[in-house]
């Protein structure tokens, strides 16, 4: 008798294994809760959200000023881009002194009221590190260039003229697109794949990287919750700098020279070496702007086996749509090819790592105007329709400043009016070649010119929309008067109302953080249609990304099915899809 139930209650073991649906890894994954991959994470630019003492620039009391608002989004996490002292050739990406404060942003005690301010209403605060270059007036290059042998030219990459021109790498902002950049007073070129301002650190010198090392850790043990790293694949070179080919590029790295300085011979062994001597000590986030990432490769960074970082955000979206041969010049993007785009890299992610979930962010045109349609008619209705897909997405959310009402794109019509190095040096090399600046300015508008996603916060309908009391940096959008956060606080229908609600129910259905992803009717040319499932539970998520009517076959019984949010007025009576139409369903069994 005894025997028998021991082979019955074996089969049932055997039954339940066999039935499950969940393999054990994908239950692992699921239960791994940390709180970095439950939070929305809110980026603040910090020049152009909210200027305190009217110099035209937005400053740390100045997003003190905004906490209430900040909190009241229900976002988790601040990811606050670079406030450290900084000559601004690229509007603080490049870094004189990374233990102080842009003096336009404010002082050290600034930074420590905002950190408070933060913690005391339960969000998390995240630092952008900047550690592939420095500026060229950081202290450390100011000596590295006085000689060859002085103990600091080491912290650089230096190569001296009697070799010869050394062999081309790129130069994201400069006129003649070269990496390479001649300084007389030692008679030698230094490396800065961005602006000439930009010299990269040499992160294979052991006493840089112990540098870097001794300057997070004071950042942490301030309080600081963790790091957004700016460009970290690149950090690794091979120093004997050979001659890369197309052929050799297109060979091993798909044609790309992103793919190929994201493929340094030590990266992995420095990250490693990183999380060893710093980010495994805290409690802390840590988060690779993956340039250069693939899908094949993503792993390597964020497997925690490995014990490297915590996440990465990919390129490949919001490269979709992008014309080659042009500075990046945008053509209409197909959304099958976008669904296809996010499917696998959510696929990438379903037994180990953990993925990232983004639309626009301060590299990028406004979400609305890039991947929606900011027509007044469809500008709503677009941008909560992105909300909803950015919340109901395998993978932490970043959601950038402005995107929460709608912002779009400011459309300038001159060069005068743009402020970013990249625009800037693009006109200037359309200039000197013979090229058409003309229609340069015109593809700007609707394309990726990194200062549509700068212009000022719009908080309300005065002078400049509230962001200063003086002449800002930056032109505001011309639209303020009617797009700006204090009239959408009074309006139920908004797109800053609906985004709380969106983060509200992200926040009390866990399957929208940890639930699997599966895509339905993938070569439907207009809907994009969804489900997730967690422990037992299901939801269906609709979304129509064209302007005109849609329906999808999703061979899902909505016939007892609850709309949990949608982002129309009124739910439609019938099963086709309005324009720009999201809804959210609940499954019944």
């Amino acid at each position: 008798m005894k025997k028998n139930n021991a082979i019955l209650l074996l089969l049932s073991i055997v039954t339940a294994i066999i039935c499950d649906p969940m393999t054990a890894q994908e239950k692992k994954t699921s239960l791994d809760k940390k709180w970095w991959k439950e939070a929305v994470v809110y980026q603040i630019y910090p020049r152009s959200f909210k200027d305190s003492d009217g110099d035209g620039v937005g400053d740390l009391k100045g997003i003190i000023s905004k906490l209430d608002y900040i909190k009241s989004l229900g976002v988790d996490i601040i990811w606050l881009n670079p406030i450290y002292s900084s000559p601004n050739a690229d509007n603080g990406y490049d870094i004189s002194d990374y233990q102080n404060i842009m003096k336009e942003f404010g002082t050290m005690q600034d930074f420590d009221a905002l950190l408070k301010g933060l913690h005391q209403r339960g969000i998390k605060l995240v630092m952008d590190l900047v550690v592939n270059h420095s500026s060229d007036e950081h202290k450390w290059f100011q000596e590295s260039r006085k000689s060859r042998d002085n103990p600091y030219r080491d912290y650089y990459h230096w190569w001296p003229a009697e070799k010869g021109k050394p062999a081309f790498r790129p130069g994201a902002f400069e006129a003649d697109g070269s990496g390479w950049r001649y300084d007389k007073t030692t008679d030698s070129y230094y490396l800065h794949y961005f602006n000439f301002k930009q010299p990269d650190l040499n992160w294979e010198n052991p006493k840089v990287r112990q540098e870097i090392y001794s300057m997070m850790r004071w950042w942490l043990d301030k309080g600081i919750d963790g790091f957004r790293m700016d460009v970290i694949p690149f950090i690794s070179k091979d120093t004997s700098f050979p001659v890369i080919t197309q052929e050799e590029l297109n060979k091993n790295y798909q044609g790309r020279w992103d793919v190929y300085m994201g493929s340094g011979p030590h990266l992995h062994e420095y990250l490693q070496e990183m999380n060893r001597e710093v980010l495994s000590k805290y409690d802390c986030m840590s988060l690779a702007e993956g340039a250069g990432m693939l899908t094949s490769t993503a792993l390597n960074f964020v497997d925690a086996d490995r014990k490297e970082l915590n996440m990465g955000y990919h390129f490949e979206g919001t490269n979709l749509g992008y014309i080659p041969g042009y500075f990046k010049k945008m053509g209409p993007y197909s959304l099958v090819d976008f669904k296809k785009i996010y499917s696998d890299w959510d696929a990438v992610y379903q037994t180990k790592g953990w993925g990232t979930i983004y639309l626009g962010n301060h590299d990028q045109p406004r979400m609305t105007s890039r991947w929606g349609n900011d027509a007044p008619e469809y500008q709503s209705f677009s941008s909560k329709l992105l909300t909803t897909f950015l919340l109901s997405m395998r993978g932490t959310p970043y959601y950038y400043n402005g995107d929460e009402i709608g912002m779009v794109n400011a459309k300038f019509d001159k060069i005068e009016d743009y402020r970013d190095i990249e625009t800037l040096a693009e006109y200037e090399r359309l200039q000197k070649t013979g090229g058409d600046v003309k229609q340069f300015i015109e593809d700007q508008k609707t394309g990726g010119a990194r200062d549509n996603g700068r212009t000022p916060f719009q908080w309300n309908a005065t002078t400049n929309a509230g962001f200063t009391t003086g002449t800002p940096w930056l032109n505001v959008n011309k639209n303020y008067s009617t797009l700006n956060a204090e009239a959408q606080e009074k309006d139920p229908q908004s797109v800053l109302n609906y985004f709380r609600k969106m983060v509200q129910l992200r926040k009390k259905n866990p399957i929208l953080v940890y639930g699997k992803y599966t895509l339905l009717d993938k070569d439907n040319p207009n809907v994009y249609a969804y489900t997730r499932e967690l422990d037992g539970q299901k939801i269906l998520v609709l979304l129509n990304f064209s302007a005109q009517k849609a329906t999808a076959n999703t061979g899902v019984n909505l016939s007892k099915a609850k709309v949990l949010i949608h982002n129309y007025p009124k739910l439609s009576k019938t099963i086709e899809l309005r324009p720009y139409e999201a809804i959210i369903y609940q499954i019944q069994k």
